[in-house]
């Protein structure tokens, strides 16, 4: 069964809701585990007011007996601390569209009469419950030694280079930073954007580089065009708010280099006759909509989140005339908050992929098979060496 899972709940409403649906029965589960990940997405310097209000934790409503996971949907909640503001009283009337966000075109497609149920559902508060499946589909992949991080590699204009820093390291380091970046140096001038864009009533956005370690071979196929690995990942990751841009590996670096610039060169090192090895890893850890056994590397642009202090042009439509913005309370940068949301979207990607190939219900299955599957060494690869007619 395909792993699949809805969110359902607004911003302000009184809880966010998940139903998860596929993880295989006998996966230990508590929602401490959980809590983990949903703390990990309210820290970050450049977080707004929310933050300090939520304290986010999860209920698990089925899915979960005895401290296992049973192979039956997954039930979370998240209650909304906020909402007991919000409960029994008269909002005022939002007719002002904010450019940026889907208060417009939420309105023009579902015919709203007031722009508020767009702000409630299109709101990155929801990205709680994907957390929530991510911190599941994270646990799953641990169990067979995968590990997804994540970290800031820009914000505004501050870039950092992280150069020969193993991976672990910058996970590491990236969560004792306020800012996520692995980097000190890069980190405080970081943070002094941040600080200038507060200072300067604005928002400023940047690029978060995820990672998957020890992601076996074979995952995804290019068989048909939903199948494709690298497809999957940018989807998922697209798909969360503010998201415009999704590289895998050097993806655009590599656009400017020569063929034969641009690509890993596949070996068989002195040491290991049998393994076949790469020196680099410009492709991300996928080739051809599959694993290749390299770490997978993507990177996402977050765009400067549109609600901002200063007001911007736009229309009020109850009115008829131009008007200014009026701000709703929001993250000043939310680039270092949204590196565990894209570790969740990339494990839920990874999590479906991993089970597609392996299939079972229950953990007793799918952990045999794992150590069955073929590896890029030539033992696993026998070719016949033979001439073969193909078409006839």
């Amino acid at each position: 069964m395909p792993l699949r899972f809805l969110t359902a709940g607004e911003s302000h409403g009184p809880a966010l809701t998940a139903i998860f649906e596929g993880i295989p029965a006998g996966l230990p589960l508590t929602a401490s585990i959980i809590d983990l990940e949903l703390a990990r997405r309210q820290k970050g310097y450049g977080s707004g007011g929310r933050m300090k209000i939520e304290t986010d934790a999860v209920q698990l409503l089925g899915g979960v007996m005895a401290g296992e996971t049973t192979g039956a949907p997954i039930a979370m909640l998240v209650p909304n601390a906020d909402h007991a503001k919000w409960k029994g009283k008269p909002i005022e009337p939002m007719t002002a569209p904010r450019p940026g966000h889907a208060d417009l075109t939420g309105a023009v497609k579902y015919g709203y009469r007031d722009l508020r149920p767009a702000l409630e559902r299109a709101s990155a508060r929801e990205t709680a419950m994907r957390v929530a499946v991510g911190a599941v589909c994270k646990h799953f992949l641990s169990q067979f030694g995968i590990r997804i991080g994540g970290y800031v590699v820009s914000i505004g204009s501050v870039q950092t280079e992280l150069a020969d820093m193993p991976y672990a390291e910058r996970f590491q380091r990236g969560e004792e930073s306020e800012v996520r970046c692995p980097d000190s140096r890069s980190a405080q001038k970081m943070r002094d954007e941040i600080e200038k864009a507060i200072h300067g009533k604005n928002t400023l956005g940047g690029v978060i580089e995820i990672v998957a370690l020890n992601i076996p071979v074979g995952l995804g196929s290019f068989m048909q065009w939903d199948k494709r690995l690298e497809a999957r990942l940018a989807m998922a990751v697209m798909s969360v708010q503010a998201i415009k841009g999704v590289e895998i590996g050097d993806a655009f670096e590599n656009a400017k280099r020569l063929g034969t610039e641009a690509h890993d060169a596949i070996q068989l090192p002195m040491s290991n006759y049998q393994s076949l090895t790469r020196p680099s890893n410009r492709a991300g850890g996928t080739e051809g909509g599959i694993s290749n056994g390299q770490p997978i590397v993507l990177r996402a642009a977050m765009k400067p989140i549109a609600t901002t202090l200063t007001p911007q042009q736009t229309v009020d439509l109850a009115v008829g005339e131009n008007s200014p913005t009026r701000y709703e309370r929001s993250d000043f940068c939310p680039v270092p908050r949204a590196v565990p949301i894209l570790e969740a979207m990339v494990a839920f990607v990874l999590a479906d992929a991993l089970l597609e190939k392996l299939g079972g219900d229950s953990m007793a299955e799918i952990k045999p098979r794992f150590e069955t599957l073929r590896k890029a060494t030539l033992d696993d690869l026998p070719m016949d060496n033979f001439p073969h007619i193909f078409w006839e």
